[in-house]
């Protein structure tokens, strides 16, 4: 992968991995079964299925800290449905995550240099509105 923006890397990795964990948390941590995860999620059970079973975003390893807000985000979506997209936004914009992504950009694009910060860098972009 040569050239990839970040937000590519995001796509492609972060929020299956973010998904991934959210299946486990609501099947292994809140007992869900994988029907009712799966429409919590708005994903096919097929798809609740290869997260469970590593066949998708297996390649992002996400730290104890992180793990337990995307524990945190399970249960509010449980509770409310109406957050997934709240709760991914939150989980995608913490700053751990962010430095997992920043990783994986460094590790697949070689042109990088050593010291870029660029995702951390806030106001690069005022949206009026």
């Amino acid at each position: 992968m040569h050239g990839q923006m970040p937000q590519e890397i995001e796509v492609w990795y972060i929020i299956p991995a973010l998904r991934r964990e959210l299946a486990k948390a609501m099947i292994n941590d809140f007992s869900l079964t994988q029907k009712y995860t799966a429409e919590l999620m708005n994903l096919t059970e097929a798809a609740v299925s290869q997260y469970l079973h590593s066949k998708r975003a297996k390649d992002v390893v996400f730290s104890e800290a992180i793990l337990k807000e995307i524990k945190a985000s399970s249960k509010r979506i449980i509770e409310n449905r109406n957050l997934l997209l709240q709760e991914m936004l939150r989980l995608t914009k913490l700053t751990a995550v962010k430095h997992v992504m920043c990783d994986l950009h460094k590790k697949y694009d070689a042109t990088l240099p050593d010291n870029c910060e660029i995702c951390f860098e806030e106001d690069l972009i005022k949206i009026s509105r």
